[in-house]
């Protein structure tokens, strides 16, 4: 009997501080059979990649996520305390993730942040 080989769904990590617009990008993202993590600020998605430790958390927790791969990050530009560049930026510093695609949305229409 032959092994019946499982691929690995593709993942991807959305990180935005609005709750309808995570079940959006979720929803339409599952639709096509993406696994989807949702989490509502960078900072949160800084500790699910593993680069930035919960003061409550035990070290245990993180190293459990790293096993976790992620294929796409999605992010909101604006949000409260960490910009969705400023998680790009992490992001790109890493150099266990920096390979990994990070889009920026924004409803905004501001030139500058677009080039940037």
């Amino acid at each position: 009997m032959a092994a019946v080989a499982t691929e690995t769904p593709f993942h991807v990590l959305a990180v935005d501080d609005s709750l309808p617009d995570r079940k959006l990008i979720e929803r339409l993202l599952k639709t096509s059979s993406f696994h989807v993590t949702t989490v509502d600020s960078g900072s949160k998605a800084l500790q699910f990649l593993g680069l930035l430790q919960d003061e409550d958390s035990p070290v245990s927790v993180h190293a459990d996520q790293l096993d976790v791969a992620v294929n796409l990050i999605i992010t909101d530009y604006c949000m409260p305390d960490m910009t969705g560049y400023d998680l790009l930026k992490k992001i790109k510093e890493s150099s266990s993730l920096r390979d990994i695609p990070v889009v920026i949305m924004s409803s905004d229409n501001i030139p500058s942040r677009i080039n940037r």
